[in-house]
């Protein structure tokens, strides 16, 4: 099995492969994902979990006709450490803020899931850390209460608490603002839609 080939699999749905390791390859939203997501049936009939419940009927049956298995974050307890396997492909890393960041989704993260292959899958180049080269930096300043650092546990109250401020209204409608200045998440140009809807499942 290649990356290609699950790439050329997941594509139809407004996914691509954000990864691998040696029998597992971890699947994403691309940026024009969330148009297709909101035509969907989980989107519109008003049930919880609606992107954990079409993650899991899109990629379940993505890796059934590939002669594969799927897992999923939502899966346990135990939860399977998807940070681990992130960082094992060679395309994660952990950014400035804590936060991990990818070669081409920046701050904006969202493994939907993984296919696992009994197989060996064919190796290719790792991707290059962004963070290495970005001279500025603006995510390490841009938390407006401190929330987030790669030397402490992220703040979860200071973080939800700024959001029920009118200041945090734009983290809210367009997502965190460390995770929106980035160059690389500005360069993957996910739908403000989409985080808002992230934001809100975040805080309720």
């Amino acid at each position: 099995m290649t990356p290609d080939a699950v790439q050329t699999a997941v594509a139809p749905y407004g996914l691509s492969v954000m990864g691998h390791t040696d029998t597992r390859v971890l699947v994403g939203p691309d940026a024009d994902w969330w148009d297709g997501f909101t035509r969907s049936t989980e989107y519109r009939d008003g049930q919880p979990d609606p992107i954990d419940r079409w993650s899991k009927r899109v990629l379940g049956d993505v890796a059934q006709a590939l002669g594969a298995v799927a897992v999923f974050p939502s899966d346990g307890p135990p939860y399977a450490p998807f940070i681990a396997w992130a960082l094992a492909t060679g395309r994660f890393w952990q950014s400035p803020t804590g936060m991990m960041i990818h070669d081409t989704a920046g701050l904006m993260i969202s493994i939907r899931g993984a296919i696992e292959f009994s197989d060996p899958i064919e190796s290719v180049p790792a991707g290059t850390n962004p963070c290495v080269t970005c001279d500025d930096r603006p995510c390490v300043t841009a938390c407006p209460v401190g929330a987030l650092s790669a030397d402490a546990p992220y703040d979860v109250p200071a973080c939800k608490a700024y959001l029920d401020m009118p200041a945090g209204v734009q983290c809210m409608k367009r997502g965190c603002h460390v995770r929106r200045v980035c160059p690389v998440s500005q360069r993957f140009d996910r739908s403000d839609a989409q985080t808002a809807f992230h934001m809100k499942a975040f805080h309720r």
